[in-house]
């Protein structure tokens, strides 16, 4: 008789086949499946906002040197390099793109996902649709199921926490993202589907190290380039007639072996083509770090509900989730410090991108003051609480007055989300000081109407900038 064992991995070897043959046969199709009209409409505002971000990052270091790099490697000139005039291979157009567009905290976030998905997804899209010359409603369902099969790669690892497993969600669920992206758009037959996944999990790589970068530099690599680059990469490899491991879920060694934690391998394929992983996703409204945002929230919903002047601010307290307050407390980068940007957007009563990026701030005495008057108190409850990322924050005033307001549902998160005008709005500051305003209004005009685009290479002269 066989073994209580061999049942048992037997079973897992036919429950990782299906996975094989049910990702094989949804990626094979994406591009035909028409989507739902409230997913496209969600799928504009990413993209928008995600163009918006390589635009502001092209002039930040990363952005800066992603370029230099890419123009440095030569190859065929097929793709845009957002913020220069030059083109690139899809691969290197891939990674720049990608590390402008993580080049600070302006992009977008999945929390459930615990990834940041239009920093990888979108450029790996764009790359590809570029280079074989798609339209805009292909780009828009490759990015809808990048976001999807990203955010459902990062859930089967079965990570506990942000801090769980060896290797950092945040790599692997962009990794992931952007080869179903770049899979989807080479129309691919099943069998190099199932090739494409085996190099996609071959190249998966990520090490939570990041969070000691104080450039920002590596940071925009591992969140963005790298997995922008992996998906083209491993799509490309099958284009050029590769072939690969037919279930890379299965067997002695596999991904999950590889990767997870508690492995939910279930999570791959549930309601798969009916469940968007993309109407999960979050635009920031502040062009700072995802655990900030409640916070900025709630200073100005104290501005607009009480009349008081920042001087006669005593004390601040800042309560986040506990696991997410020491990512941005006392941080040497301005945009992902949240005792800086509380006392920064008292102090302006808002906050745009440049003031968020403004390394001479953090040495402005009125800054500083209000800085040493505030407190951050980790909190076990706010890390529970759901929706996710609440904040609270409160002001004792100098006149004996307690101020504080609890944010529940952050602005530009699925429970909150920001309308059409809200996204343009950010992407016109975003782009125009690089574009200009002129040519940030027409590729806002463009995103929206990107479905009858006939080919994404139209959108190229509104990426585009002279050199810093």
């Amino acid at each position: 008789m066989p073994s209580d064992t061999a049942d048992t991995d037997g079973a897992a070897r036919a429950a990782g086949a299906q996975i094989a043959e049910t990702l094989a046969a949804h990626l094979s199709s994406v591009l035909d499946r028409a989507l739902p009209e409230e997913v496209v409409e969600k799928a504009k505002h990413h993209v928008l906002d995600t163009l918006a971000a390589m635009i502001s990052g092209s002039r930040l270091k990363p952005g800066r040197l992603a370029i230099r790099y890419a123009e440095a490697q030569g190859g065929r000139p097929a793709c845009t390099l957002v913020g220069a005039r030059t083109l690139a291979d899809p691969v290197n157009a891939a990674l720049a793109n990608g590390i402008m567009a993580h080049a600070d905290e302006t992009d977008d976030s999945h929390l459930p996902g615990r990834f940041h998905p239009g920093c990888a997804v979108v450029p790996a899209a764009l790359a590809m649709a570029e280079s074989r010359g798609m339209g805009g409603a292909d780009l828009l369902r490759a990015v809808a199921c990048g976001y999807d099969m990203g955010a459902r790669f990062s859930l089967a690892l079965g990570y506990a926490t942000p801090e769980s497993g060896s290797h950092s969600s945040h790599c692997l669920g962009a990794n992931f993202g952007a080869a179903a992206a770049a899979i989807a758009l080479c129309r691919f037959g099943p069998d190099e589907v199932r090739s494409a996944l085996a190099y996609a999990i071959q190249q998966a790589s990520g090490v939570r190290f990041w969070q000691r970068d104080e450039e920002h530099v590596e940071k925009a690599f591992d969140f963005g380039g790298m997995g922008a680059r992996n998906g083209v990469t491993a799509a490309g490899l099958v284009a050029a007639g590769f072939t690969g491991v037919r279930d890379p879920f299965t067997g002695r060694h596999n991904f999950f072996t590889a990767f997870a934690d508690e492995p939910r391998p279930e999570a791959l394929v549930a309601d798969l083509g009916t469940s968007q992983g993309l109407m999960q996703a979050a635009i920031k409204k502040w062009c700072v770090g995802s655990p900030i945002q409640a916070v900025l929230d709630g200073i100005m919903a104290l501005h607009e509900a009480h009349d008081f002047a920042t001087d006669d601010v005593a004390r601040i307290v800042l309560e986040l989730p506990d696991d997410r307050a020491p990512l941005v407390s006392d941080r040497a980068m301005p945009d992902i410090c949240v005792q800086h940007l509380a006392a920064v957007a008292l102090l302006d009563r808002g906050l745009g991108f440049a003031m968020a990026h403004d390394y001479a701030r953090m040495k402005d005495p009125a800054v500083l003051a209000l800085r040493a008057r505030t407190e951050l108190r980790p909190s076990a409850e706010l890390t529970r609480a759901r929706p996710g990322r609440q904040a609270i924050v409160t002001l004792e005033l100098a006149d004996g007055r307690v101020l504080s307001h609890r944010t529940r549902a952050v602005h530009g998160t699925p429970d909150n989300p920001m309308a059409r005008s809200h996204v343009a709005a950010k992407a016109v500051d975003l782009a125009g000081p690089v574009v200009g305003a002129g040519a940030a209004a027409r590729l806002v005009e463009a995103v929206w109407a990107l479905d009858d685009c006939p080919d994404v290479r139209m959108l190229r002269p509104l990426l585009q900038a002279d050199p810093l």
